[in-house]
């Protein structure tokens, strides 16, 4: 008896697993055009991934997965943006090219993108800035309902090794920027509010942002 309900568990197991896989599609991204050829000036950090070979292996999202962040209202920490507007970052322009992106002041700092209503987030994909190779230090990304994030926050990746965003100590490697972007698993996050920190670049102590992609399910 008690094999013959511990089969029937792990067919009911395997039947569910079977299900969720099927209700699982590959997330299509639309990339902009490589704006930089050729080697890029070599970048030391202790925490950097190692380049990878060939094609960026799909992410499963749930079927039905859309871009919830299109049009969405952009806030952030640095209202007043060096250059560009906040709205670059969810008018779908990913181009890289001048007067697509947004240019914010040194020092960490954040964007917001308010989807509009709770959603179950599945992925978020982010092009901070491609025609240049460079890391962007401190990255974080995180997920919310509270608009303030000071509850039920949910760290979909973070990059801070040392902890000097004071986010907690992240240990997501960081990696070179260029025309793919960086696709993040959410892996369902619940939360209306996608909040984004970075502290400066390799390259300067700016930070910029040319699309913020994110891509999920409005809660029922």
């Amino acid at each position: 008896m008690k094999r013959s309900r511990l089969s029937l568990l792990l067919s009911l197991v395997a039947l569910t697993s079977a299900v969720q896989a099927a209700d699982q599609v590959p997330l299509k991204l639309e990339l902009p055009k490589p704006l930089f050829a050729g080697t890029p000036r070599p970048i030391s950090l202790p925490n950097l991934e190692k380049p990878r070979t060939g094609k960026r292996p799909d992410l499963m999202v749930p079927a039905g997965t859309v871009n919830l962040s299109k049009g969405k209202t952009v806030t952030s920490s640095d209202s007043l943006p060096v250059i560009g507007e906040l709205a670059f970052l969810t008018d779908g322009d990913k181009s890289g090219t001048d007067g697509t992106y947004v240019e914010l002041g040194p020092t960490p700092q954040w964007v917001q993108i308010d989807l509009g209503a709770s959603a179950k987030v599945a992925a978020i994909a982010v092009w901070h800035f491609h025609s240049q190779a460079r890391v962007y230090h401190d990255v974080v990304v995180q997920v919310s309902n509270d608009k303030d994030f000071k509850t039920g926050v949910t760290t979909v990746y973070n990059n801070d090794d040392d902890n000097s965003s004071k986010l907690g100590k992240g240990k997501d490697l960081a990696y070179i920027e260029n025309f793919e972007g960086r696709l993040f698993d959410a892996k369902g996050a619940a939360g209306r509010y996608v909040r984004l920190y970075s502290n400066g670049n390799t390259s300067d102590e700016l930070n910029h942002y040319c699309e913020v992609e994110v891509h999920g399910t409005i809660a029922k």
